[in-house]
């Protein structure tokens, strides 16, 4: 089946070629666009994409404030969003990340990685650009909580390992393949990581992990 893509982002030109790179995937299908954060919230509830791309800096509603709504800490029915934008500032990236970002990229990232980028999330994983991963962990040690949230039931063995890899960028995929594992046990230890931290997402177990020092 086919990924149900909306691309939200208020400059005409970027957005067609968005639509253009996403369009002509086999197996992406770009069913809505919006032009200000307003209407990517509507168009986004109206027609509930498998992945929402949304630009950081729009009219009405920037990226970050759209994300929260449709993705944040306190929506029901989360919604996968890949964040893009031309700035690459750590407030952007933290704040998109936290406010529910599957993704973050950057718009001269390429269109490989745009397409990686929409499948990770549409799978539940995800990417954040290569260019400012290395920053993003020092910023997020940097800005470390005084007190973390402990883990309901201690991690096993086995989680460890998938935690640490998961802080590391790695797929569902991935993860199988360097730990000799089944792809559905992984997605097992994933949901057993989301409940025993108390996170709703793979961007929120590599947040804790990097801020309880596990990597």
């Amino acid at each position: 089946m086919s990924i149900r893509v909306v691309v939200a982002d208020d400059q005409d030109l970027v957005r067609t070629g968005l639509v253009m790179i996403l369009g002509a995937q086999p197996d992406i299908d770009v069913v809505g666009e919006a032009a200000d954060g307003i209407q990517a919230l509507e168009v986004a509830r109206r027609l509930r994409p498998d992945v929402l791309l949304v630009d950081i800096r729009m009219p009405g509603l920037d990226g970050v404030e759209v994300t929260r709504r449709l993705a944040g800490p306190d929506v029901a029915d989360p919604m996968a969003v890949v964040v893009i934008t031309t700035f690459d500032l750590d407030e952007y990236v933290l704040g998109a990340l936290r406010a529910g970002a599957r993704g973050f990229l950057l718009k001269d990232a390429g269109p490989d990685l745009l397409v990686q980028a929409v499948h990770a999330a549409a799978n539940g994983d995800a990417l954040i650009a290569p260019n400012v991963t290395r920053r993003l962990l020092a910023t997020l040690v940097d800005h470390a909580p005084e007190t973390l949230t402990q883990p309901i039931d201690p991690l096993t063995e086995r989680e460890e390992e998938v935690l640490a890899l998961i802080a590391r960028g790695r797929t569902n995929a991935e993860i199988a393949a360097e730990l000799f594992i089944g792809l559905s046990t992984v997605k097992s230890h994933v949901a057993s990581l989301m409940a025993k931290l108390g996170v709703r997402n793979r961007v929120e177990i590599a947040m804790w992990a990097y801020h309880s020092k596990r990597v």
